[in-house]
């Protein structure tokens, strides 16, 4: 059998209308490329006619590839199992409801052929409501750049093209699909991105709403945390812990002078509680590191990980 070069991961629920269109979009753009690829369709705990259509597709099209969930399982579990099945040399996401243009995945692909292992779309002119989607998506986006320091403008694109490398070591979680690209930064790797085409939504219901987007702030911060912290755990809480217990040390050291030296009764200080509270919580952050640091040295050396990524060795 000729060797998969492109899979195309696509998580649909409930787009029984958009996925025959979707379809014969993108069969006319990769047979005109002349690529060997696989369409993956993974179904999402749908509830309408949509894997009854995708199984038709199949039967027409070997190309395509079906995995369905039992129930609905949430977009980042769907890509995360596309990952997992993907025989492609590159793997594209992109999304079932049509907003996507499968015209654009050759200008992908032609991003990584220039030496780019990640290439994120960019819906400079997007079709969806100002304030409902837009505002609160341009908030998302510069937090998401300032804190993970990958320059992109637009991580909710689900359009996105990646070398199999790239996503080798990538396990993702709750909402975490729209930072890969920060992932896969993390670990060494090109990101870059280019401006696709957005249409509006024509057929369904959009899954989106306020409580995915607070959902993927949490997300973002524990991402944050991942990338700064995972290997040394112990810079974090003990950085904080030591702040607490200096705090609490001072305020003993205070509140003992007042004591010893001016008579002042203790009794009745609230300023006493707080003090051992500080000293405290401060031993509670800095075992807290130290146990870190346990479980990170486990999980590296469970499985032989490694804490670095080699692009090339030259003997």
């Amino acid at each position: 059998m000729a060797k998969t070069e492109v899979s195309i991961v696509i998580p649909v629920l409930n787009e029984e209308k958009n996925i025959p269109i979707l379809y014969l979009e993108l069969k006319k753009v990769m047979d005109a490329l002349d690529k060997n690829y696989e369409i993956i369709f993974i179904d999402d705990g749908s509830t309408d006619k949509t894997f009854n259509i995708l199984k038709e597709l199949r039967e027409k099209d070997k190309k395509v590839k079906i995995i369905k969930f039992r129930k609905n399982f949430g977009q980042t579990s769907a890509i995360q199992a596309g990952f997992d099945h993907a025989k492609g040399d590159v793997l594209i996401i992109t999304d079932g409801d049509l907003q996507n243009d499968p015209a654009d995945i050759p200008k992908l692909l032609e991003k990584l052929d220039e030496g780019f292992d990640v290439v994120s779309g960019w819906r400079a002119d997007r079709k969806d409501p100002f304030f409902t989607k837009k505002i609160p998506s341009k908030i998302s986006n510069w937090l998401a750049s300032a804190l993970t320091c990958v320059k992109i403008h637009d991580f909710g694109c689900t359009l996105k093209a990646y070398t199999r490398d790239s996503l080798e070591d990538v396990r993702i979680y709750g909402e975490m699909h729209r930072y890969i690209p920060a992932l896969v930064a993390w670990s060494g790797f090109s990101v870059t991105e280019i401006k696709v085409n957005h249409r509006p939504r024509k057929y369904g219901k959009t899954k989106y709403g306020i409580k995915r987007l607070l959902k993927g702030f949490l997300d973002l911060i524990n991402l944050k945390f991942w990338m700064e912290y995972s290997t040394r755990p112990l810079h974090l809480f003990g950085f904080l812990g030591l702040c607490l217990f200096f705090m609490g040390f001072i305020t003993g050291l205070y509140l003992t002078i007042m004591r010893l030296f001016y008579g002042v009764s203790l009794s009745n200080r609230p300023l006493l509680l707080l003090a051992v509270l500080l000293v405290v919580l401060g031993m509670q952050f800095i075992i807290f590191g130290f146990l870190g640091e346990l479980i990170v040295r486990v999980y590296y050396d469970e499985k032989d990980r490694k804490i670095y990524k080699i692009k090339e060795i030259i003997e």
